[in-house]
């Protein structure tokens, strides 16, 4: 094989385009809510539990499968998960009510549950710490970038076969990532494309291999619960844009599902340039006003946690286009957020542990986010949905504070990596 200039680049898309068949399959149930509502006759309430089966199997499965990725190691693990989350997300069209679809959307969240800690370990162990949040930043945008084509791909699939179909082709397209990541990906020591000068770029950042800290170690350490509780309060914003959305502006603003093809989209290309403007944003930090590493990934999340404010006000507008700036404001805002909590994993945690430390992390996000998700199904027909987007500016701006007071935990963690 021949060498490739620059390759930890090159991986950095490869792991991309994973998470971008991760969350195009994820977000299809999102975008067919309102045709499946009718069709499988599933009441709002109902729905938040099938929604909820998937966030209790990724809520559990994230630290169990970033242990098994840590053992097996990333070529093996993340292209089994991508194997296993494709197939699952086909079997959705083997539904027939509400519960087989709970049963399929459970077994789709456990297997994708690997994706989030699977590349932040594979970015900690290709990069070096001061470009670590800019890999983050183009890696997470395939999130965004999923939840984006999910609405015109789901819904003109939809229509030209069926629901169902629009579920086999949504995992069809993980099957090709799989067999991608398993034939290209390769450890930077053991890469036949890699430069000599790009692994020794890597080597000197890299500190020598030690024994991983346990489960209990990571759960008892203070910069466990420095980004575990921030997390745990921003997430449930990303789980209502990516799950809810479509449902409402269904049935609030009225919408069918031609006009949630054209406009469900828009929050999700916003998120794509805040997570890859948070990204850069932490370097420019550091070289323009002299933060430290640490204290520059802070500062973006608390800058993040400003701009979520706006999405607080969606219940209160009268122009569902206007609820769609606001949704694309939170969208940027919260993707800001993600990037550099995730960052801050890596920069906090070592390569050999990362991979289940960020699994408990992203645990502790997904809980928020499976609280929230059900209190939306309680809640949404009774007292609106108003109140609820509302709160979800209170709760970053309390996780900014969280990590704001956490900064001298978290660098004594950066020092001691």
């Amino acid at each position: 094989m021949r060498r490739i200039v620059n390759l930890r680049w090159w991986i950095v898309g490869l792991i991309c385009f994973g998470t971008i068949a991760n969350y195009l399959a994820r977000n299809s149930l999102g975008v067919l809510a309102p045709q499946l509502k009718t069709t499988l006759a599933m009441t709002t309430q109902q729905y938040s539990y099938v929604v909820g089966a998937f966030q209790l199997a990724y809520t559990i499965g994230q630290p169990i499968a970033g242990a098994i990725v840590d053992r097996i190691g990333l070529r093996a693990g993340f292209a089994l998960f991508g194997l296993a989350w494709s197939l699952t997300n086909m079997l959705h069209a083997l539904a027939a009510g509400w519960l087989g679809l709970a049963f399929f959307r459970g077994l789709l969240g456990f297997t994708e549950s690997a994706a989030v800690p699977s590349g932040i370990k594979a970015i900690a162990e290709w990069f070096p710490a001061r470009q670590r949040s800019v890999a983050v930043g183009w890696f997470n945008a395939g999130t965004s970038l999923g939840a984006l084509i999910a609405p015109p791909v789901v819904v003109a699939v939809s229509l030209w076969a069926n629901w169902r179909i629009a579920f086999v082709v949504t995992g069809a397209v993980g099957l090709i990532w799989a067999a991608m990541w398993w034939r290209f990906y390769r450890s930077p020591a053991a890469h036949p494309a890699i430069t000599a000068e790009e692994a020794a770029l890597i080597a000197a950042d890299r500190p020598p291999p030690i024994e991983p800290a346990s489960t209990r170690q990571i759960l008892r350490s203070g910069r466990f619960w420095a980004l575990a509780i921030p997390r745990f309060l921003a997430e449930p914003a990303w789980q209502t844009f990516s799950f809810w959305i479509p449902l409402y502006l269904a049935t609030e603003r009225g919408m069918d599902l031609k006009q949630i093809a054209v406009f469900a989209w828009l929050p999700f290309l916003a998120a794509d340039f805040g997570g890859v403007i948070g990204g850069y944003l932490s370097p420019l930090l550091m070289n323009r006003a002299k933060l430290s590493l640490v204290a520059s990934r802070v500062a973006g999340v608390t800058a993040g946690a400003l701009l979520m404010i706006a999405p607080g006000f969606i219940g209160w507008v009268q122009s569902p286009f206007t609820a769609i700036a606001l949704f694309s404001i939170g969208g940027f805002a919260h993707q800001m957020i993600s990037v550099l909590i995730n960052t801050l994993s890596a920069d906090v945690f070592r390569p050999e542990e990362v991979g289940k430390a960020n699994g408990f992390i992203g645990q502790a996000g997904w809980t928020g986010g499976l609280i929230f998700s059900l209190l939306i199904g309680q809640l949404a027909d009774v007292t609106g949905y108003a109140p609820l987007f509302a709160a979800l500016s209170l709760f970053d701006i309390v996780g900014a504070v969280v990590l704001i007071a956490c900064l001298p935990i978290l660098s004594r963690a950066k020092e001691a990596r």
